[in-house]
């Protein structure tokens, strides 16, 4: 990580693992595993034709007008993203919610490359099993264009967190997992490939 990349991590508390400069466990298993898989199982001459991970976006909703309170909310996104996050501001002022254009209202990352499996990895093998009485992720939340969206409820979930951070728990966040499949179905299979943890519902 070069100097100034190491400073604007510190300042949002990223740490330093190192994690992010090795190729990460889920892409090789895309390469030597599902792309085979899916080439077999979908009739495709050749592996880029195969459906792929594009992106993750990662969309945390904080309104919390206490500066340092918002700040611990982003050092939380960014320890476990291991990104830099970008603040969401109003784009006009709301009376009724008492939300003023400028205002800072949450946060966003998108994850792509290395970042983007990484995170997945942790996702599914580190963070959906600490949720208490976890029955599988909904099968459906498709956007109709093999896109799939998580709602989580509390990002303490996420070994990276303190639970006991002055933050406190209770702030949760959303998950789009972007795919170049065509179909509802296809992007179905491909996270089910990846380990992704559907119910049976």
């Amino acid at each position: 990580m070069a100097s100034g990349q190491f400073a604007a991590a510190a300042r949002v508390g990223i740490r330093s693992t190192g994690r992010h400069t090795m190729t990460a466990k889920l892409r090789e298993k895309y390469r030597k595993e599902i792309v085979p898989q899916m080439m077999k199982e979908m009739g495709l001459a050749h592996a880029m034709q195969a459906p792929a991970l594009v992106k993750i976006v990662v969309n945390m909703g904080i309104g919390i007008a206490d500066k340092n309170a918002f700040e611990a909310r982003l050092k939380d996104l960014a320890a476990i993203t291991g990104q830099r996050p970008v603040v969401t501001k109003a784009r006009k002022s709301i009376s009724n919610f008492k939300v003023r254009e400028g205002m800072n209202l949450g946060a966003k990352i998108t994850l792509r490359g290395a970042r983007m499996y990484e995170f997945l990895d942790r996702l599914i093998n580190a963070a959906l099993p600490r949720i208490r009485d976890f029955r599988g992720l909904s099968p459906r939340s498709f956007d109709g264009r093999g896109n799939y969206s998580i709602g989580l409820r509390d990002v303490d979930i996420f070994p990276e967190i303190d639970p006991n951070r002055v933050a406190g728990g209770g702030q949760g966040m959303d998950v789009v997992i972007v795919t170049s499949a065509n179909s509802d179905d296809v992007a179905r299979n491909l996270l089910k490939l990846f380990g992704m943890p559907f119910s049976k519902n």
